[in-house]
This record gives C-alpha cells, sequence and structure tokens, in this order.
C-alpha cells in the first residue's frame, strides 16, 4: 500500500526488490531534505516506498549472481532489416556520447550503414566515453538488448506492465521512473486513468528519442505519443547535461509545458537513479505529490 512507487531502468538484472528499496529509500529521503523537508525519514517512511522489479526478466535461467553477462560482442548487434533496432539505438548513442565528451570520436557519415564493422566501431567509440567508463562490451550490448526486449516484444511489455499495475493501488500518490522504467511509468499511468496517481517524476528518461523510443510508446486505443500520461496533474522531469540515455534533455516540445524541465549535475555518474533522486528537484516533486510542500 505504497505512497510512491518506483520503477528501475535497465542494468539491473542481478539486483532485486530489496536492493533496489533499500537504495532509492535513502536517495529519497535525502532529496526530501535538500527540499527543505523537516524530519523526512517521518514524513516517508520505508514501508510508503515501493519498488517495482522486473530485471530479472532478463536474466538468464541458472545464471547466479557472481556470473557475468554471456559473451556478446559487435556480431551479436542486430543491424539489419526490421532488426536493426539496436544498432540504431547503439548509434544514438553514440552520437549523443560524442556531442557531450570530446574524448569520443564522433560517427563519420561513412559509418551510419550501420555494417557489423560500423557497429564495432561504435562500442569502441563508447568504451572510451565518461558515461560508460567501467562498463564492459557485453554489459553494453546487454542494455541494448534490454531496451528492444521491452520496446519490441508485447510478452515482455506485458510482464512488465503487470507487475506496475500489482504495485499500484488507490494510497499510491508518485510514481518515478528511472531511465527505460520512465518509459514503463509513462506507459503503465497513459493505461490507467482511473489511478489516483497525482505525480510523475522521471530521471535520465529516454522518451523524447524520436523514432527508437517515443515514436514506439504503447497508448490506449484513441492515444497517440506525446498524450499527457493519464491522471497525473505533475510531472517533473530531471536529466544531466552529460546523461547520454536523456539524449532529449527537454520534453516539452513533445508532452507539452506542463511537463516541469530540470537540469542537474550528477558527477562522473551522471545517470545514477540515487545521484538523481538525492538533488533538491527529486525531493520537492516526491514532496508535492505526498502532500508534504
Amino acid at each position: 500500500m505504497a505512497r510512491v512507487i518506483c520503477v528501475h531502468g535497465i542494468g539491473q538484472q542481478f539486483s532485486g526488490e530489496r536492493d533496489q528499496h533499500l537504495r532509492w529509500c535513502a536517495a529519497i529521503a535525502d532529496g526530501l531534505t535538500r527540499a527543505g523537508v523537516s524530519a523526512a525519514g517521518s514524513a516517508l517512511a520505508p514501508a510508503d516506498v515501493s519498488c517495482v522489479f522486473y530485471g530479472d526478466l532478463f536474466r538468464p535461467p541458472g545464471r547466479v549472481l557472481a556470473a557475468q553477462d554471456p559473451p556478446w560482442d559487435a556480431s551479436d548487434v542486430d543491424d539489419a532489416g526490421d532488426d536493426a533496432y539496436e544498432a540504431e539505438l547503439l548509434f544514438a548513442l553514440w552520437e549523443e556520447a560524442a556531442r557531450t565528451d570530446s574524448a569520443v570520436v564522433p560517427p563519420q557519415a561513412r559509418t551510419l550503414a550501420r555494417t557489423p564493422r560500423s557497429v564495432q566501431m561504435a562500442l569502441d567509440a563508447l568504451s572510451r566515453s565518461r558515461f560508460f567508463a567501467g562498463l564492459a562490451m557485453r554489459g553494453l550490448i546487454a542494455d541494448l538488448k534490454q531496451v528492444r526486449g521491452y520496446l519490441c516484444d508485447q510478452d515482455t511489455y506485458a510482464r512488465v506492465q503487470q507487475r506496475v499495475a500489482a504495485a499500484v493501488t488507490d494510497r499510491t500518490q508518485v510514481v518515478i521512473g528511472h531511465s527505460l522504467g520512465s518509459v514503463v511509468a509513462y506507459e503503465a499511468l497513459a493505461a490507467h486513468p482511473e489511478w489516483s496517481v497525482r505525480s510523475l517524476l522521471t530521471l535520465g528518461s529516454p522518451l523524447g528519442i524520436r523514432n527508437l523510443v517515443y515514436d514506439r510508446l504503447r497508448l490506449p486505443t484513441g492515444g497517440a505519443p506525446g498524450d499527457w500520461p493519464g491522471p497525473v496533474t505533475d510531472w517533473t522531469n530531471l536529466a544531466d547535461a552529460g546523461d547520454v540515455v536523456a539524449l532529449v534533455k527537454d520534453l516539452r516540445p513533445l508532452f507539452g509545458d506542463r511537463v516541469e524541465g530540470q537540469l542537474v549535475h550528477n558527477g562522473s555518474r551522471a545517470h545514477d537513479a540515487t545521484r538523481y533522486l538525492s538533488t533538491d528537484g527529486a525531493g520537492r516533486a516526491v514532496a508535492r505529490g505526498c502532500g508534504l510542500l
């Protein structure tokens, strides 16, 4: 019966509900403190926060926590015909990384044919970026496949959405979505205008990426990408200038001027959910939604 529902992003297949809850609760409390909400710990108790977990859907069966991702390489990135989604997303990330990081060599026109060789060049370029520092190639490829799995596979989409719907109750006031979780949250709210949720908080969101994300959003019959997300009256979107996943920082041109957009600074971990949550902007959004301000 949580007041705040949290939806994580990609790369969480080796995490779990309790792990997510521990980290997100602490960061939410810090954000409330930054926002000037007194006695943040008692204003929003751990029991008031619930983390929807779906990372296990992307964890191959029989794997243990210490295992590594499959030894994928450039040949495993789909890059042809109707299956070119992973390569298209990879190149969008490459272009954005090059724009924000001088250490990343930008893609040239000759690489845009999306060949196996150009996919390898994109992976090599991203491996040198600050944003993807420490992430092995197989990890990046796994993340691409998770995004494709949710956006392009109806069964995966349905299973994730079922978990969100099971978590939301009449007591839920705020939904928070990080990274791919912001897409999940937006689609869930759009599909359930009957919910009593008042506020949506999106963090490091890829919702504004045309063709690859925005134009693939699934709305109820008669709806279209860009529609206001169902019952919410308040939508705050936070983006770090160096967050490659949040390629489009300002969502207002696509979703309307009612979206309150803020640029934040998360340091070397631009896409980190807890760094987003600990900002005063996140704290104010949660506090407004919960009636604490």
